[in-house]
């Protein structure tokens, strides 16, 4: 009887120590690769809790979360020869967990040193424009060239992004200065565009107040009206010659005779200058004053 209870107690004991080593819990998010006798059974464990053989059977745990890995910084020069840095993040996850563990030996480590060498490849195959402002194309190819060793492992990419490009402060300095001429070119270009509307519209009301005097009168007391609104002590007003000839028309024709200013156009040139009578002749250059000759005195 006592032998009983002494391989009872002993049962006991090794069960409070075998079970705990035996029994495990799979989580959600997480699938168990068991190994009995070092090969691997033939599916993974779903999440809940496992009972395994002691001594026998052991069990590894794989992640089944989306793994968001950073890729260090890529030093490259570009297809248009300019040195640049960049540096992308990673997202993938587990789909096949017997993969994940027996093919490789650290997936984790393996799709990083992928990534690494994917995104130096992709910076010499682009250019430096494409890395600025095209980088969906570039995620696409990224995850292309990594998707292709990810299948064999068990792995499955969900994007590829570049998050920065760090360029040298020279090309900095040249796209800043680029940036610049492109957007007084665009200045210039808009101020010519609004002279020539500015010069079309004035053309148009020349034509207009050129058809219609009243129009252009109608403008001056317009302008008048505007410099009176400000605090001015003078007023100087521009008087049209067309409005002094209108009213002197006017007031020519109501008066019945000609008007000042169509006498003085009507009004004769000066008479051309009439030399004195009293002017003294001019004598011939040639001529020279005749002496008396002395012998014909004496005789």
């Amino acid at each position: 009887m006592e032998v009983v209870v002494v391989l009872v107690i002993i049962l006991a004991v090794l069960g409070l120590v075998v079970l705990p080593s035996s029994v495990r819990v799979v989580k959600q998010y997480e699938r168990g690769v068991i190994y009995r006798w070092g090969r691997v059974t033939s599916l993974p464990k779903e999440p809940g809790p496992r009972m395994l053989v002691p001594f026998v059977d052991r069990m590894t745990k794989v992640n089944m979360q989306v793994v968001t890995m950073p890729v260090p910084s890529q030093d490259g020069i570009t297809r248009d020869n300019v040195s640049v840095r960049v540096d992308a993040v990673l997202y993938f996850r587990v789909v096949d967990p017997i993969r994940a563990t027996v093919d490789v030996q650290n997936y984790q480590f393996a799709m990083l040193q992928v990534a690494q060498t994917s995104l130096r490849s992709i910076i010499g195959k682009s250019e430096l424009d494409d890395l600025l402002s095209g980088r969906e194309q570039l995620h696409e190819g990224l995850e292309l060239m990594l998707a292709t060793p990810a299948a064999g492992w068990g792995v499955h990419i969900d994007r590829v992004e570049i998050k920065d490009v760090a360029l040298p402060e020279s090309m900095k300095r040249s796209m800043a200065r680029q940036a610049e001429a492109d957007r007084e070119r665009r200045a210039r270009i808009i101020t010519a565009d609004g002279e020539l509307q500015a010069s079309q519209k004035l053309s148009e009301a020349a034509r207009t107040m050129d058809a219609n005097p009243a129009a252009l009168q109608l403008r001056l007391l317009q302008t008048v009206v505007e410099v009176a609104a400000e605090k001015n002590s003078t007023l100087v007003m521009p008087f049209p010659v067309e409005m002094l000839r209108f009213f002197d028309r006017a007031a020519g024709s109501a008066g019945g005779g000609t008007s000042p200013a169509a006498a003085a156009d009507a009004a004769p040139a000066d008479p051309p200058a009439v030399e004195a009578a009293d002017s003294p002749a001019e004598l011939p250059q040639n001529a020279s004053p005749q002496i008396p000759d002395p012998r014909s005195s004496e005789e």
